[in-house]
């Protein structure tokens, strides 16, 4: 009999995850196993897709971000279950690299945005913070504190109710609670 969406595994399958960092133009992928995958960002044209991934006997719903034929990097595939035959999508290749949701997310997104710090908010760059390397972290830093200045200098003044810098850094100091890196980006603002 058929394992269906009704019966949950045993011993669900937890692939190994890649470690994510991210400097100003490169990218590093590092498994626990130790072999690491340096990645040129720039000139590259990435696109993000829906697809699946095969595990042992099952399809696996999982977010595919395109580098170029050699790296794509996934969601988790522990999500969803795909049905084989209702739903078409692309098979994710085994040699993708599997990341947390949450750094597919961030990473996704600046890569796909373009990667310009200008075009971020403090917000963003918190985010960003997170998987970033240390000198990459610093030079967040630095941009989100000007980013802070200017909004505290254009929001200063009687009747404007402005807004102070710890107030416009409060995502860094969020995102530092849990990642080392958006801490050495918050001491660098």
């Amino acid at each position: 009999m058929g394992r269906t969406a009704l019966y949950r595994d045993v011993e669900p399958w937890m692939p190994p995850r890649a470690e994510v960092q991210i400097d100003a133009d490169m990218l590093w992928l590092r498994t626990p196993d130790g072999r690491i995958r340096r990645h040129a960002l720039h000139g590259c044209e990435p696109f993000v897709v829906d697809g699946c991934y095969v595990t042992r006997d099952t399809r696996r719903f999982v977010r595919m971000l395109v580098l170029d034929n050699e790296t794509v990097i996934i969601t988790p595939p522990d999500r969803g279950a795909v049905a084989p035959i209702v739903v078409p999508v692309p098979e994710a290749p085994t040699s993708a690299w599997i990341i947390e949701a949450y750094a597919w997310d961030v990473l996704a997104d600046w890569v796909c945005s373009g990667g310009r710090l200008g075009a971020c908010s403090i917000e963003d760059l918190a985010r960003l913070a997170t998987i970033s390397s240390a000198s990459f972290a610093s030079l967040i830093g630095e941009v989100a504190a000007q980013l802070a200045l200017e909004l505290a200098w254009a929001t200063r003044g009687p009747l404007r109710g402005g807004a102070d810098l710890e107030s416009a850094l409060q995502p860094f100091a969020d995102a530092a609670r849990t990642s080392h890196r958006a801490a050495e980006a918050l001491i660098s603002a």
